[in-house]
């Protein structure tokens, strides 16, 4: 069995000369260019662009964002940028030119189950894009509710805030005794009043 082992390895040689046409400078010079397309896109998203929420198997968004994003790359299809929302659980968003380009680039593919009716507007998914810091929201004397660390779930009243740190000092509210803590401000939430 070491005899035809040899010859599989001439037979590679061969392979091995048809490397360099792979590796002419076109072809290097087609994923710059699929890269740089998006980046002149973003400047017309108002113009040209539109937003769509693929529907997708539960638990399979991230497969489905990957075969687009080979599509994408492969050139067969017409897409600006696909998009991953924890938030949007069952969902991918696809940003195309038109609805036939974003059906074109979903035909066929695995676990992609249709599209939402209708086109997404950028406000719809902006709060899930741009986080707000929630030391902005933060107020002395506001009631909060801790969502994170060992105070889970404890009410307190916040007496002094620091936006610099991001952090909040705050008096339990459940406690026996006011017991004042210092907490990271992304483990406080509101509580409406």
């Amino acid at each position: 069995m070491s005899d035809p082992e040899p010859e599989p390895v001439s037979e590679a040689e061969p392979v091995a000369e048809a490397e360099p046409v792979s590796e002419a400078e076109p072809v290097s010079e087609a994923e710059p260019v699929a890269e740089a397309e998006p980046v002149t896109e973003d400047k017309q998203l108002d113009e040209n662009s539109h937003l769509f929420a693929v529907r997708t198997t539960g638990g399979q968004e991230k497969i489905v964002m990957r075969m687009l994003e080979a599509r994408l790359k492969m050139g067969t299809v017409d897409l600006q940028s696909v998009l991953l929302l924890d938030d949007l659980k069952g969902y991918v968003v696809v940003e195309a030119q038109d609805v036939s380009s974003m059906f074109n680039a979903i035909q066929g593919l695995r676990h992609a189950r249709g599209q939402l009716r209708g086109e997404l507007g950028y406000n719809e998914i902006e709060k899930y894009l741009v986080k707000k810091s929630v030391v902005t929201e933060l107020e002395i004397d506001k009631t909060v509710e801790i969502v994170g660390g060992p105070f889970k779930g404890m009410k307190a009243t916040i007496t002094r805030v620091d936006k610099e740190k991001e952090e909040a000092t705050v008096l339990l509210l459940d406690a026996p005794y006011q017991l004042p803590i210092t907490v990271d401000a992304n483990y406080l939430k509101l509580i409406p009043t």
